[in-house]
């Protein structure tokens, strides 16, 4: 793998971001939409009800983190369609780039992406709402890395189908997370799912996520086994996403089809 590579392909998304003002705005407006109706909902939650002691710290939290893991994905979705719909997307491919590096650019881009939507709206919510999201303390990192590893294997995920199925696969990238948003439990404890979707939740790296969030803002404790849990199978996921998306690449390969995706 050689980082010069890498490199220049990541630095192409830089400079098409950073020269193009719209795609700037469009990356920190969501987020900071984001911001403002969970922030409003949770403070009508709290005159509403005593669940949480902390409503709206707790469910805005929720929103920041899982707007994370939203942007994540994707971004590194949109990545891979700016190549489409640029019609680089065969030129990519022609290129003298391994998918290795492919994959690792995109990866190391969409954090760029991400933050910069994030990090606004994260700051914003403290003089707004009084919340902090870094008052998580040092298990903000391995709960942002876990999210980030999965919000880049789902993007994989995405990518590997359209490369499979084509553009047409392009609504999938919106419909993903929001398929996976109730299983997440990411506003609300698992206890609240029916048991037989307790145990399809529990082998999504979400849950155990979102579970230790309310664990730190409810009882000020911190169980490292679940954070770990959570990186962990993040990883076997994101290990199969880019399985999948070598199996996807070859086939496309195989039938000719990588020609006619930027058409």
């Amino acid at each position: 793998m050689r980082w010069h590579k890498i490199y220049g392909l990541s630095l192409r998304h830089f400079y098409l971001i950073k020269s193009s003002f719209p795609r700037l705005i469009d990356l920190i407006y969501w987020p900071t939409i984001q911001i403002f109706l969970w922030g409003f909902i949770s403070k009508f939650f709290t005159l509403s009800s005593s669940y949480y002691s902390n409503t709206v710290g707790i469910i805005l939290t929720a929103a920041i983190l899982y707007d994370f893991l939203f942007r994540s994905s994707i971004s590194y979705n949109m990545m891979f369609l700016e190549e489409i719909w640029s019609r680089n997307f065969t030129n990519l491919f022609i290129a003298p780039l391994k998918i290795s590096e492919i994959i690792t650019a995109l990866t190391l881009t969409a954090i760029f992406r991400t933050l910069i939507g994030l990090v606004p709206a994260a700051f914003l919510a403290i003089p707004l709402f009084g919340v902090s999201v870094f008052k998580l303390g040092i298990p903000l990192i391995f709960l942002l890395l876990s999210l980030y590893i999965f919000g880049v294997t789902l993007g994989l995920l995405v990518t590997a189908g359209l490369i499979r199925f084509g553009p047409s696969f392009e609504n999938i990238a919106w419909a993903s997370l929001f398929f996976l948003a109730p299983l997440g439990c990411i506003y609300y404890p698992i206890e609240i799912l029916p048991d037989w979707l307790q145990t399809i939740s529990k082998i999504l790296p979400l849950v155990h996520i979102f579970e230790e969030m309310r664990n730190i803002l409810i009882n000020d404790a911190i169980n490292y086994y679940t954070i770990f849990k959570g990186v962990i199978i993040s990883l076997l996921y994101f290990t199969a996403g880019v399985t999948i998306f070598y199996i996807s690449y070859s086939g496309a390969r195989e039938r000719g089809t990588l020609i006619n995706m930027g058409e």
